[in-house]
């Protein structure tokens, strides 16, 4: 099996090129532009195999995405490239609706037409993922969750950014009979995350003794979702997704950020002790423009039809996460001092 994944030097795509080649025996061809999040170390489990390459090409470069296709012959798609930070888009909208919506069109009509010349029996395996958040359907109150067929009300650029390239794939499966499966998954945390994120930059922040900030009250609700986790489910897809279909990956383990940040704080101490309690550094700060205060996934139908679950609760997760980036320091160290330093972003200037 040959699998095209897109974003492969990202967080939760270097975590499917990973799971593919080590735990499935899969070639993983990994396509991605290397923007200021991507990461080749995050890959070096895989680097030099055989059953590995690396492209770096723009998926909004549809010469490029017909190149791919026409040199390496998939068997199959997942499409994790995009743009992804909530903050950026807040101010600087541009790249994502570039990315997100016109790379995934790109991308779509490349798949489009590589399918349409192949022969029967490749044609019924080939299956395309694209690869989604749960921000597209917005915000929920204290009770509920997000289902497959919740409507969609995104409330920042990255979500509608999202919600539209959604929309984009599944139009390609009815209007052409592209076979997608569209996937909506909660918050990723785990290894390799760029430090931009709330646990990573939490976690980097406790190790160096910087404040740690919590926008608003702290009382903004996310499920998250072990990265590895979320990665096993994705490859399921491959072989046992419905052609058509929507699937929410969630990790059950809904938190409020305030009990992330200060849950982290606690396992840093404990990993890392020092002259004072880490809660101590927590500082509130602005909130974000349109924070949206909850999010909720029902994952059963990826229980019910994949037979899929996480295999970590939060706390485990977060335990090996924070020993990880301690004794990681050689691959966040580039990004922190010369890419993303852990200062505020996604702040609207004051208006007068």
């Amino acid at each position: 099996m040959r699998v095209l994944v897109t974003g492969g030097a990202g967080f939760i795509g270097s975590a499917v090129c990973r799971g593919l080649v080590l735990r499935k025996g899969a070639a993983v061809i990994n396509v991605d532009k290397l923007t200021y999040a991507a990461n080749l170390a995050s890959l070096a489990p895989i680097q030099g195999l055989e059953s590995y390459v690396f492209e770096q090409r723009d998926i909004c470069d549809h010469e490029a995405m017909d190149c791919v296709f026409s040199r390496y012959e998939p068997d199959s798609v997942i499409h994790l490239a995009a743009e992804s930070h909530v903050d950026r888009s807040i101010t600087g909208s541009a790249t994502f609706i570039a990315t997100n919506i016109v790379g995934s069109y790109t991308l779509l009509e490349a798949a489009r037409k590589y399918y349409d010349h192949l022969s029967a029996p490749r044609r019924e395996r080939f299956r395309f993922i694209h690869v989604s958040t749960d921000e597209v359907y917005g915000s929920l109150g204290a009770a509920g969750y997000f289902r497959e067929e919740t409507p969609y009300r995104p409330n920042s650029p990255y979500s509608a950014s999202k919600a539209a390239s959604d929309h984009l794939a599944l139009a390609w499966f009815k209007t052409y009979g592209l076979p997608v499966i569209v996937s909506n998954c909660s918050n990723n945390y785990g290894p390799f995350q760029f430090p931009e994120k709330l646990i990573p930059l939490t976690i980097l922040n406790a190790i160096e003794r910087k404040p740690l900030p919590v926008y608003g009250d702290g009382r903004n609700v996310r499920d998250w979702l072990h990265v590895e986790d979320h990665a096993a489910g994705l490859i399921k897809l491959l072989s046992e997704g419905k052609l058509g279909e929507k699937y929410n990956f969630g990790g059950d383990s809904e938190r409020s950020n305030l009990d992330v940040v200060t849950q982290i704080c606690d396992v840093v101490d404990k990993l890392c002790p020092g002259p004072a309690a880490r809660r101590s550094m927590i500082a509130f700060v602005p909130d974000r423009p349109g924070h949206d205060a909850r999010y909720a996934i029902d994952a059963s139908k990826a229980h019910r039809e994949l037979g899929w679950r996480p295999t970590r609760t939060f706390e485990q997760g977060l335990a090996e996460t924070v020993a990880w980036y301690l004794k990681s320091r050689t691959w966040w160290e580039r990004a922190r001092s010369g890419v993303y330093d852990g200062s505020r972003l996604g702040l609207l200037a004051t208006q007068h």
